[in-house]
């Protein structure tokens, strides 16, 4: 932390311009000594200075405009200095040359906004929605990283935490005078506080469902048998003829992937060979990956021939391709060529009424239903983007643990189990509450998340 640290803060490659990224107790300094302008120690915070950058044997190495931030009015909360040059590789990292020569030091994966962390700048949740935001490839994605880095997570957690350290601080308070039979934390208010922080973890939680699919995206595979029509299901959906549409079977040998984004969400649409005795060699291979892909899928859209397909075929299929972790819509395809087609004539125990779609995708008909069926298959009926969104993982699992020991608490309050029981499992919840917001982090964590960030970042 007393180093000034250095890094190209825009992305690699030629363009108009650079910009070079110093922080540090040194940064202004560092650069006074090179910079041939206005003397940058005696200026204002949030200025910015035309002038020239010198090397020790005084040959300018570019025309630059210095931004100044002094410490902790910046990002970092210590001086920083952003020098924007020409986007030359040369010029950038000549530049940075010069300022190592002088004394920085190139800067770790995440270190500006780690730094931003450990100043008190932002807590951890807001460090992470960094990452999140740069990451973001979606409208929802991006809303969601900007709420969490607005607070969004850590306010509505931080309050409440607090007030169980208010109760936890009475609570080993009574511990200290346990001989003496005193009761300072009423339990009536702990109980109904712990309640309200359980029904806020509730929400968050239940939020996770939806804030991972808008930032990982949702894996969706198209599966079925051959000629079922998963090629045209594939171009109705994008709208576009991405893959080759013929009446002989077993065309699609390979898989083939795109991107369709739906009210936000990206979602990873999967073509696949079709399931049946492979021909060939290649055929086989083809069908193997099927397999795979379906293992790996969040969402399977089983897609068969109303004309050509048997009940018993389709239930057979689906005991060979549906896991435990798997998101299931079945599509009941050529709706045009046999239109009294019904749910009931095809029922088995792997589906109900709800997951059934009848399409025509020749026709494109019904596919707007499906693309909305399958937006609500991910994100659930009551979801909502109004409030918090829970999108990492990381934040998940603290949530479900500080759950446990919350419940813990009241099963305690219940059972009227001994004051340190209680203290314990309340030192539970805190601790994983504060994991989130980074009140209660190790090292190592630390490394763990910040190393995940790009170099200027």
């Amino acid at each position: 932390m007393s180093d000034t640290i250095i890094a190209l803060a825009t992305p690699p490659g030629v363009g108009a311009i650079g910009v070079i990224r110093l922080s540090g107790p040194t940064a202004i300094q560092l650069v006074d000594a090179v910079f041939h302008g206005k003397k940058l120690s005696e200026q204002a915070s949030h200025t910015i200075h035309f002038g020239t950058i010198r090397d020790e044997k005084d040959q300018i190495l570019d025309e630059v405009l210095v931004s100044l931030f002094i410490g902790p009015r910046s990002y970092t909360g210590e001086h920083v200095v952003e020098i924007s040059c020409h986007g030359s590789n040369y010029i950038i990292q000549e530049l940075i040359r010069l300022f190592i020569r002088k004394g920085a030091r190139l800067a770790q994966p995440g270190e500006f906004t780690m730094r931003a962390f450990l100043n008190g700048r932002m807590d951890l949740s807001q460090a992470e929605a960094v990452a999140d935001l740069i990451a973001s490839n979606s409208a929802a994605a991006q809303q969601v990283a900007i709420k969490q880095l607005r607070g969004g997570i850590s306010n509505e957690i931080k309050k409440l935490r607090q007030e169980l350290i208010d109760f936890a601080s009475l609570i080993e308070l009574e511990l200290d005078f346990g001989e003496e039979d005193v009761e300072f934390a009423n339990r009536d208010q702990l109980r109904a506080l712990v309640q309200k922080l359980l029904r806020l973890i509730h929400k968050l939680s239940d939020s996770f469902q939806l804030g991972n699919a808008i930032k990982e995206g949702v894996n969706t595979v198209i599966a079925g048998r051959p000629n079922a029509g998963k090629s045209t299901l594939l171009n109705a959906l994008l709208n576009e003829d991405r893959a080759i549409v013929s009446e002989i079977a077993g065309t699609t040998r390979d898989t083939i992937e795109e991107s369709l984004n739906i009210q936000g969400i990206q979602f990873r649409i999967i073509d696949t060979a079709g399931i049946r005795e492979a021909s060939d060699a290649i055929e086989a291979i083809g069908v193997q990956k099927t397999l795979e892909k379906v293992r790996q899928s969040a969402v399977l859209i089983y897609l068969f021939d109303v004309i050509k397909t048997q009940p018993a075929e389709l239930e057979a299929d689906l005991a060979q391709l549906i896991h435990d972790e798997t998101q299931l819509l079945v599509v009941a395809n050529k709706m045009d060529l046999n239109p009294y087609t019904e749910y009931k004539h095809y029922a088995n125990p792997y589906f109900t009424a709800e997951q059934w779609i009848p399409i025509s995708a020749s026709n494109e008909m019904n596919i707007e239903y499906l693309k909305e069926r399958l937006y609500q298959t991910v994100v659930g009926q009551e979801a909502s983007m109004d409030g918090a969104v829970v999108s990492n993982a990381r934040h998940y699992e603290a949530l479900l643990r500080a759950q446990s020991s919350l419940e813990a608490v009241i099963q305690g309050l219940d059972n009227a189990v001994t004051t340190d029981f209680v203290a314990m499992d309340i030192r539970h919840a805190l601790a994983y509450l504060g994991e989130i917001t980074g009140e209660i982090s190790t090292e190592d964590l630390l490394d763990n998340i910040f190393s995940r960030f790009c170099i200027g970042k």
